[in-house]
């Protein structure tokens, strides 16, 4: 990876229209043959309280869009999840220490969700799911300009 490439990933996105987006996808995706509660496994719901989340109707349980994909209970914000994985994607053999250093994260949490990463990268229709993603995310340097 060259020098530029590795500041770009670095720079933070500052376009909060690119979290909404990548929430999007990942709603649409995640519901495309429509929702079904996890909890009761009733078809039917209305708006949640997170943006792009669903509450069944039935029983009233909230489910993100983010939940049971490869951001479940992640701890880092989604734009920059979206462009570690960009990273890994591009690079799989960059070292959780480089991810760390360009990230300015923990070792730890860099090695764990490279990991996630590339078990997600083996399952096809998980991989499909994360290009879809890394596509929508915009460059650092297309949102500074606005």
């Amino acid at each position: 990876m060259t020098p530029k490439t590795v500041k770009l990933l670095s720079q933070p996105i500052e376009n909060s229209d690119a979290e909404s987006r990548i929430l999007s996808v990942l709603a649409d995706y995640k519901w495309r043959d429509g929702f079904v509660c996890r909890k009761c496994g009733h078809d039917r719901f209305c708006k949640g309280k997170k943006p792009f989340s669903r509450r069944c109707t039935k029983c009233k349980s909230d489910e993100s869009a983010s939940s049971h994909t490869i951001f479940h209970r992640c701890k880092i914000p989604l734009t920059e999840a979206v462009r570690l994985a960009k990273m890994v994607c591009n690079q799989p053999d960059v070292s959780s220490y480089e991810i760390s250093r360009v990230f300015e994260k923990r070792q730890m949490t860099c090695w764990k969700f490279k990991t996630r990463i590339t078990e997600c990268l083996e399952d096809s229709e998980k991989a499909r799911l994360l290009k879809l993603l890394i596509k929508e995310l915009p460059e650092p340097s297309e949102t500074a300009n606005n």
